[in-house]
């Protein structure tokens, strides 16, 4: 089963969080421990990243099932949280599991294809010489020394197992799979339940025209900005994240 960490023991509906591409559910602390003070919140590794089991596998099926076996072991059903990657595998789970889910957050993504890649930092993780990092910063440079943005940089390095000179990330696993992970497979039901697509004001992950599609899959849909953030909305406003996550899960019936 996953590897997750639990927040609070707060009587409720439980929340799930389920990070994006290269994460882990450490990058979701501060939110989680926020969310904590009145609910529930278990955070995840996903599938081939943080202390999570490694698989050939990593697709949008095998991702929900993975969400839907911590959900059955904990007792659900729960409200559920996904960004980026873990945003398509949560709303791959309401679809074939709506038992488990309450209600649906999901961080700006839409249920479609993407055309850009993500092979660049697979690419540059790779290429970091792990015999000579004794310290995180020195990932970091080499990182930035390849190309890759500051915010980024720090990103990535928390994937990374300085003492045992190892990602925590199965770059091969996900090299392999970076077209399923890029995309969505075709399926024909919807969730009846109450969604929520908080997205970015400066991202274009998703646009008016993936709106039919999504409300095709989850007609309760709302959508919502957080104005001044990018695709790592969580990151780039925290408290603004924090604060419409919650408004909503307390306000919206299920």
């Amino acid at each position: 089963m996953l590897s997750y960490s639990e927040h609070g023991n707060i009587d409720g509906t439980p929340v799930l969080i389920a990070h994006g591409l290269y994460g882990s559910g450490r990058n979701w602390g501060v939110v989680a421990k926020r969310l904590s003070d009145t609910r529930r919140v278990i955070t995840v590794d996903m599938r081939n990243h943080g202390q999570s089991f490694w698989s050939d596998d990593h697709g949008y099926a095998d991702m929900a099932g993975d969400l839907a076996q911590v959900i059955d072991t904990l007792g659900g059903p729960m409200d559920v949280v996904g960004h980026s990657m873990g945003g398509k595998a949560a709303m791959m789970l309401a679809l074939n599991r709506p038992d488990t889910v309450r209600r649906l957050v999901v961080g700006d993504i839409a249920p479609v294809g993407y055309g850009h890649s993500q092979m660049q930092y697979i690419d540059a993780m790779r290429a970091v010489n792990l015999t000579k990092v004794t310290r995180r910063s020195e990932a970091n440079a080499q990182l930035a020394a390849l190309g890759v943005e500051p915010a980024l940089c720090s990103f990535l390095t928390q994937s990374l197992d300085v003492a045992e000179a190892r990602w925590r990330l199965n770059l091969d696993a996900l090299a392999e799979n970076m077209s399923a992970i890029l995309g969505f497979p075709t399926i024909n039901t919807s969730f009846d339940g109450p969604a929520l697509f908080l997205s970015g004001g400066a991202s274009d992950y998703v646009t008016r025209e993936h709106r039919p599609i999504i409300r095709t899959l989850f007609p309760r849909t709302r959508f919502v900005k957080i104005p001044n953030a990018g695709h790592w909305l969580h990151a780039d406003d925290p408290r603004a994240f924090e604060g419409t996550v919650r408004a909503y899960l307390d306000a919206e019936a299920p």
